[in-house]
């Protein structure tokens, strides 16, 4: 197989890419457009298409593009199951309806940032907001050394953040920085005061689209976690062990969970997957995220500390500075290269078949 063929260099093409796949696929879709462009002037969307009938018992979600640049994988793995025949087909079969979110934040696939437009982490801005939000104490403690007044940052910072990982662990610091915190609005990891347009949007599509299922699969796509090209199956539901149990039948004993200390990820406050339960009460509901690995993740977390950095410098004119930071944030969550490329392509069609079969019950 090419895998190379269904992945991207920008969000523009991404998007050409999906749009064209899902009408090869005889599949209609339907774009919510965003209300701002993209960083070539190109409109952005989150666009749905879905495979099946509205009142389809079992449905599986695909969605990429939940923390922006991440969005490169997804939508390569959209347009692989998009363009097998052999997908479809067992979906068919076992009475599953597939529906298709691409680029949930196409602001920040578009301009290479994690973030939506709002600087807010979309995995961690689903909350009531009318009730008291999380406090992280550990990132109050860091604000300061991780973003940093200057980039590069000066060595005293470096060895503060040493410091406290030689003291608490480098699980703690990674707690503490990749949690989630509601305090620091040109921080890391910024959760937000209120919903997004990416958190209402999903609702919607949510509501519209999922309501009528009676059993519901998710499977969102992430990278920038673990040994490259190995997609971790992380546990995306409450910490109900029913649902772990389920999660595991369908997509084996390796799935890992946040809960439990076994994931590579620290555990997170107001995830997006937990939507589901709110907007589909009626529903079964069971999902991982597949998160592929890419680079360290203290050269992911670096990565991520320039580019808050340079948001948060819009003066600064130092051209080759500003395409080095935008490239190496690229870079920690998209390897380009045909071998990686492939990798992804292989366990995401996995995944899928594998969601379908515990879809149908089988």
């Amino acid at each position: 197989m090419d895998a190379s063929r269904f992945f991207a260099q920008s969000y523009a093409e991404a998007r050409r890419k999906f749009l064209a796949a899902a009408e090869r696929a005889g599949l209609e879709v339907h774009s919510r457009m965003h209300p701002l462009r993209g960083r070539d002037g190109e409109a952005l969307a989150l666009d749905v298409a879905r495979f099946g009938p509205h009142d389809a018992p079992a449905l599986l979600i695909v969605s990429s593009g939940c923390h922006g640049v991440e969005g490169f994988c997804g939508s390569g793995v959209q347009g692989a199951l998009l363009a097998d025949p052999a997908f479809h087909a067992a979906a068919r079969t076992a009475g599953v309806a597939v529906l298709y979110l691409h680029a949930l934040n196409p602001w920040g696939f578009s301009w290479w940032r994690r973030t939506t437009h709002e600087n807010v982490d979309l995995n961690r801005n689903f909350h009531d907001f009318h009730r008291p939000l999380p406090r992280n104490e550990a990132y109050d403690r860091l604000a300061h050394l991780i973003v940093p007044p200057t980039w590069p940052p000066a060595p005293e910072v470096q060895a503060e953040l040493m410091a406290y990982a030689g003291q608490h662990g480098e699980r703690a610091l990674q707690a503490a920085v990749t949690g989630g915190q509601y305090d620091h609005p040109q921080g890391l990891f910024y959760g937000g005061r209120a919903p997004t347009w990416s958190h209402v949007t999903l609702r919607h599509v949510l509501q519209e689209q999922a309501q009528p299922c009676t059993r519901l699969g998710w499977i969102d796509l992430h990278t920038g976690l673990g040994p490259n090209g190995v997609g971790e199956r992380i546990f995306a539901c409450r910490d109900d062990p029913a649902a772990l149990a389920r999660a595991r039948a369908w997509w084996g004993d390796g799935v890992t969970s946040i809960y439990d200390g076994s994931s590579t990820s620290a555990l997170l406050t107001g995830l997006m997957w937990l939507a589901a339960y709110d907007e589909c009460p009626q529903a079964e509901y069971t999902g991982i995220a597949l998160e592929y690995g890419t680079v360290p993740v203290a050269e992911v977390i670096d990565a991520l500390r320039a580019d808050q950095w340079l948001e948060n410098h819009p003066e600064v004119e130092d051209d080759a500075l500003r395409a080095a930071i935008k490239r190496r944030v690229r870079d920690a969550f998209y390897t380009d290269t045909d071998d990686w490329k492939r990798r992804v392509i292989e366990q995401g069609l996995e995944a899928a078949h594998q969601a379908v079969t515990g879809l149908s019950g089988r």
